[in-house]
């Protein structure tokens, strides 16, 4: 069994902030592949399914973003899933808007959500779908920044984004991480980038 973890914060005022990609991806897979996440437990609300003919677990931790490792290690502990098979999305503000990157283990890159979840892990094995959200231009900024919503610019963008970002998860599930790394690294969404 795969675990499939979106990051975000619960609460309707969070719903469309930049920190909350991960949880909008998540819940367009779950309708996509017919999975309802409507469980809680283990500070998640989670459901388990089937894509590309893999078990897997989708996970929305609601624990808040700084505490996300938590709701991790109880899913995989219980579950028993290894951590390589482990996949977050999230947002990254390393990235502009329009980019989304895959990954297998490395750095947090100063993601409070990410180091939450090495920690409780144990170890920075997972594997991670990264969607760019940009950055302010001011450092001091990056925590308003991150819970604010999408500009109305981006909003427009934003299906197309969660779309691919999907379809990304679905090909790890069934391609694995390399493959698909090779099919999404080098796309950037050039009309989103371009716009933004």
């Amino acid at each position: 069994m795969k675990l499939i973890v979106g990051l975000g914060n619960p609460g309707d005022q969070y719903r469309f902030s930049r920190h909350n990609f991960g949880f909008l991806v998540l819940d367009q897979l779950a309708e996509d592949q017919e999975i309802r996440i409507s469980q809680f437990g283990f500070d998640a609300l989670w459901g388990k399914g089937i894509i590309a003919g893999q078990s897997v677990l989708l996970a929305k931790p609601q624990t808040f973003m700084n505490l996300s490792g938590k709701s991790v290690r109880k899913l995989a502990d219980f579950f028993k899933i290894v951590v390589e098979d482990v996949l977050v999305v999230h947002d990254d503000l390393d990235l502009p808007f329009g980019t989304i990157r895959l990954k297998a283990g490395g750095g947090q890159g100063g993601h409070k959500g990410l180091i939450s979840i090495h920690d409780s892990l144990g170890g920075p094995e997972f594997q991670r779908v990264r969607l760019g959200i940009g950055k302010p231009a001011r450092r001091s900024a990056v925590e308003r920044y991150v819970l604010q919503p999408f500009t109305e610019i981006e909003s427009r963008h934003l299906p197309k984004m969660i779309r691919t970002a999907a379809d990304a998860v679905i090909e790890v599930i069934s391609s694995g991480i390399k493959a698909a790394m090779n099919s999404y690294n080098g796309l950037v969404i050039n009309d989103l980038i371009q716009e933004v």
